[in-house]
C-alpha cells in the first residue's frame, strides 16, 4: 500500500484501467460549500444532537425534530452550491469511457449538475431535491415543500393522504432501495479499479462495496482527508485535497 500524495508517475494499473467504479462521500462536496458529517469540522462532530434530524425513529416520533429538520433543509437550499473540480474529474473519467458506475452516498445532486450521466449515477442515500410521504410514498419537489415552510407551515403533511413528509433521502433506520444497492454491488464486483473518494468508509452497506471490489480482484484507491478502516486494504491511499488529487488520478495514460 502507498499512502500520501498522488504518485508521479501514476501506477500502470490505474492509467490502463478500463472499468473504474467510483464511490463518493461527503468529502467530494466540501469544496462546494456543503459540510461533511464526520470530519473534524463535520456537522455531527460539532453538534452530535443534529444526527437525530436524520434518524427515522426520532423524525417520526417527534414533531419538534421534524420542524428542526425542515428548517435545516431550508437553510441548506438557501445557499447556492455548484460542482467543483472533484465532480468535474469524475465527469472526465466518464468522457474517457472508463467509468463503470458512479455510486454516491451524497444526496446533493452535484454529480449530475457537473455533467455525469444520470444513468451512471447510483444514489445510495436518495436525493434532497425531492420529498416523499412516509405513508403513501407520493413524491413531490423539495421546492414545493419549502414554499409551504416559508408560508408558515412548520411541519407540512402529505396533501394526498395527510402522512408525514420527509426528504427523499435515506435516514438512519431506513432501508436502502434494493435495486440501487444491487446495481452498486454489481458495479463493485465488475471493475478493475474501485475508487473511494471523500468517504469515511464507516457506513454500511456502502463501505462494504470496498470489500466486494477487493474480493473480486479490483485494485482499491482511497482518497480521503482522514484515515479510513479500509486504508490497509487499499493499493493506494491519497491524503491530498480532492480537488487537486482527483484530476491527476483520472488522467488518461
Amino acid at each position: 500500500m502507498t499512502t500520501g500524495a498522488v504518485p508521479d508517475p501514476l501506477p500502470g494499473w490505474l492509467t490502463t484501467a478500463e472499468r473504474i467504479t467510483v464511490l463518493t462521500g461527503a468529502g467530494i462536496s466540501t469544496d462546494s460549500g456543503i459540510p461533511d458529517y464526520r470530519g473534524p469540522n463535520g456537522v455531527w462532530t460539532r453538534d452530535p444532537d443534529a444526527e437525530k434530524l436524520v434518524t427515522l425513529s426520532y423524525y417520526v416520533a417527534d414533531p419538534d425534530i421534524r420542524r428542526r429538520a425542515w428548517l435545516m433543509r431550508r437553510d441548506l437550499q438557501a445557499g447556492e452550491v455548484h460542482p467543483n473540480a472533484g465532480h468535474a474529474a469524475v465527469v472526465e473519467l466518464e468522457r474517457q469511457g472508463r467509468l463503470r458506475a458512479l455510486v454516491t452516498q451524497n444526496v446533493d445532486g452535484l454529480h449530475q449538475a457537473a455533467g455525469s450521466s444520470p444513468d451512471r449515477v447510483l444514489e445510495l442515500h436518495g436525493t434532497v431535491h425531492e420529498v416523499e410521504c412516509l405513508a403513501c410514498r407520493d413524491r413531490t419537489t423539495m421546492a414545493e415543500a419549502l414554499a409551504r415552510i416559508d408560508a408558515g407551515d412548520p411541519d407540512p403533511a402529505c396533501r394526498r393522504c395527510g402522512g408525514i413528509l420527509k426528504s427523499a433521502t435515506i435516514s438512519f433506520g431506513q432501508v436502502l432501495d434494493p435495486a440501487v444497492l444491487e446495481a452498486a454491488a454489481d458495479a463493485a464486483t465488475d471493475c478493475d479499479v474501485f475508487l473511494a473518494i471523500g468517504t469515511s468508509l464507516t457506513v454500511h452497506p456502502a463501505a462494504g462495496l470496498t470489500d466486494l471490489a477487493a474480493g473480486s480482484g479490483a485494485r482499491v484507491v482511497v482518497v480521503n482527508a482522514e484515515p479510513t478502516p479500509y486504508d490497509a486494504l487499499a493499493d493506494l491511499v491519497v491524503r491530498e485535497p480532492i480537488g487537486t488529487a482527483l484530476p491527476r488520478l483520472v488522467a488518461a495514460s
